[in-house]
């Protein structure tokens, strides 16, 4: 996929959060690349698990008025990873919009168990 079709894909998913959740993120960039740093591209036919998104920042549940800027948190979202876990791209477009909204779960606070409760 090309990467403004997938930025246009992000946008959507992005568009399609709730407006009560949507109103509370504040200062928040959402980049796209291609892999995580550090991490060689997966090789055909190897099995391994793909990082497929991060957050960088201070959850909102955390912030105080007392702390010194640091600049916008951000999430970045890792196309070539997630293409790789997904066969089409409707499995593209879910796994986007999945992959946001678990990582705005840590911006709003959450921890990995409680997202895997939800």
């Amino acid at each position: 996929m090309k990467r403004e079709h997938f930025v246009k894909v992000v946008e959507e998913a992005l568009d399609s959060v709730p407006q009560e959740f949507r109103s509370r993120v504040k200062n928040v960039a959402i980049l796209v690349e291609d892999f995580p740093p550090n991490q060689s591209p997966p090789q055909p036919g190897q099995q391994r698990r793909l990082l497929l998104g991060i957050f960088h920042g201070v959850p909102a549940t955390m912030k105080s008025v007392f702390d010194l800027p640091t600049g916008p948190a951000h999430i970045v979202l890792y196309q070539k990873n997630i293409e790789a876990v997904c066969s089409s791209e409707t499995e593209v477009r879910q796994q986007i919009r999945q992959t946001l909204m678990h990582e705005l779960g840590h911006y709003f606070g959450m921890t990995e168990e409680q997202l895997r409760d939800v």
